[in-house]
């Protein structure tokens, strides 16, 4: 599924109209990510709605002082698959006139965006893939990773359920690059909070019945089963594991990466007192709560993070055209470059040069007793503030892991 939709400045005698610094006078940004799939809630067509919310502030912000009058989104369906999100990035890099292309969830199909990318060399945001891999052995001069990764998520939450005495681990995770990812950063977060993870259980993707697999880990009687999942995959695995009783039985449940809508889709209960960690949260201010009522408006949903860090990526991805007064990319990323930021999502937020990893705060998180839950979406209680510094690993892992961008 692909599709356009083009943006017009109410002014047409701006300095796009005159050309030159534009390629084809406008500015294009694709937005790919799964649009039909198990991360379709979490993404999907209303990061695309986000995208479109963060043209229409460039251009209320700026009016006739734009330094581009037409603005076009074109987006894509990956279905997940590292193959099509390839094809798909090419036809949008070379076919459709793409400057940008943002989201694009499930690691491998980020890993093939970023390789278009820099053989292109026009620019990656990822917003929806956690493999540290895009700031590590396959980052690139084109290539930003937004909002969060499986270093940030291990950190929180297998430091914190490790700390308070979840000390024997079994971790469940899907077959392909950002499961592995995860289980390598959960396992040296666990093991470095004075854990053990004493087994590590692959499983297909996508997949829809997981009881052999948490059958197998509760055998061993751990503390904590990690589940790795995510989406509608996570959704299928936390139900299944309440069926089986295993939090009467004393293990516990310790997620490695869920959504707002996760929790939604499948009814707080299910989840309650879960501790996980969330680079966002659409009720923990004024500010945010401001912005998820436009974007509730337009959607008829609260967003998710990856709803909000597309928005900003884009929101921040115009602001630099603006400085530059060009779409290209070289220029584009010397202005992002080092750049420090706040804006409805990067609460300090900084550009890192080193890695282009985009480093801000985020939080450590609690699903709400059913009892108080005060109005729907309100599912999260925010436990504590991860400092941008800490949150993420540091620039010395990355430039050891192979980053190197200097």
């Amino acid at each position: 599924m692909s599709g356009a939709l083009l943006l017009a400045a109410c002014s047409q005698g701006g300095p796009a109209s005159a050309g030159g610094d534009f390629t084809d006078d406008k500015v294009v940004i694709g937005v790919l990510n799964d649009q039909s799939g198990v991360y379709k809630d979490l993404s999907g067509p209303n990061s695309v709605k986000a995208v479109e919310m963060a043209i229409a502030d460039y251009k209320e912000k700026y009016g006739d002082k734009a330094v581009v009058d037409t603005i076009e989104v074109v987006q894509a369906d990956h279905q997940n698959k590292p193959e099509i999100a390839n094809t798909k990035a090419q036809e949008m890099y070379e076919r459709q006139g793409a400057d940008i292309i943002l989201d694009v969830p499930a690691s491998s199909a980020a890993l093939a965006v970023a390789s278009q990318a820099d053989s292109h060399k026009k620019l990656h945001v990822n917003i929806g893939a956690a493999t540290t891999e895009l700031t590590g052995a396959q980052c690139s001069p084109y290539v930003y990773h937004w909002a969060y990764d499986t270093y940030q998520l291990a950190n929180g939450t297998g430091t914190t359920v490790t700390e308070n005495g979840g000390k024997t681990w079994q971790v469940i995770y899907p077959d392909y690059a950002f499961g592995q990812d995860m289980e390598k950063s959960f396992t040296a977060a666990v093991e470095g909070a004075g854990g053990t993870v004493a087994g590590k259980i692959a499983t297909p993707f996508p997949n829809d019945n997981f009881s052999t697999f948490l059958t197998r880990a509760a055998a061993e009687k751990p503390d904590v089963i990690g589940t790795m999942q995510a989406g509608g995959d996570l959704i299928n695995l936390v139900k299944q594991y309440n069926e089986a009783g295993l939090r009467d039985q004393g293990i516990n449940l310790a997620v490695g990466l869920m959504f707002i809508t996760d929790i939604h889709s499948l009814g707080v209960e299910q989840f309650e007192g879960t501790t996980f960690t969330d680079a966002w949260y659409w009720n923990m201010d004024d500010e945010s709560r401001a912005w998820a009522d436009r974007f509730q408006e337009e959607t008829g949903s609260r967003p998710s993070f990856a709803h909000a860090g597309n928005y900003s990526a884009a929101l921040q991805y115009l602001e630099a055209v603006q400085a530059v007064g060009t779409d290209d990319a070289d220029k584009v990323v010397g202005n992002l470059d080092g750049k420090e930021v706040e804006d409805v999502f990067l609460r300090n937020g900084k550009i890192r040069a080193e890695d282009h990893r985009v480093i801000h705060d985020v939080y450590l998180a609690e699903v709400k007793a059913p009892s108080e839950v005060t109005e729907d979406w309100d599912y999260e209680k925010i436990l504590n503030t991860i400092p941008a510094e800490q949150a993420f690993r540091p620039v010395a892992d990355s430039a050891a892991a192979g980053c190197k961008l200097g």
